[in-house]
């Protein structure tokens, strides 16, 4: 859909997924909500499709937020996510994998950091890196970052 992205960079976010893709700028902007079938455990939507059914889903359709305070709450379902967001940027091309920069909250644990990473790499990543979210704000706005 939005070409070839060969380098991205996902926020995840606990209300807000935002994905960066070089020389492209921010290409996606979605609520980190996720629709899924109960009984069969099938991703029914994701994003501000999944954000508009909280609430009005028949009882077999569970919409969910994913994250939790900056981290995964629910490793199957983030990765899914993952996979939607990442094949949405890249399109159908299943021999192409970007390498993706994941913010992580500066207080995660590596336990919750690796989670993230292996989630990114589950979902499509050819390499996945995290980048603390103080640090990410950092170079968005343009500080200086090498020095104290």
């Amino acid at each position: 859909m939005f070409g070839l992205a060969r380098d991205i960079g996902i926020d995840l976010g606990t209300a807000n997924v935002l994905v960066f893709a070089r020389r492209k700028g921010i290409v996606l902007r979605e609520p980190s909500v996720v629709a899924i079938s109960r009984t069969t455990n099938k991703l029914i939507a994701v994003g501000e499709e999944a954000r508009q059914m909280i609430g009005r889903t028949p009882g077999n359709i569970v919409a969910i937020q994913p994250m939790r305070e900056g981290v995964i709450a629910d490793y199957t379902v983030t990765q899914k996510m993952l996979e939607h967001f990442i094949h949405k940027i890249c399109g159908n091309r299943r021999f192409f994998k970007p390498q993706v920069v994941v913010c992580v909250p500066s207080g995660v644990t590596s336990v919750e950091r690796r989670a993230v990473l292996d989630a990114a790499r589950a979902a499509g990543a050819k390499e996945a890196y995290p980048i603390e979210e103080p640090m990410a704000a950092a170079i968005g706005a343009g500080l200086p970052i090498t020095g104290p």
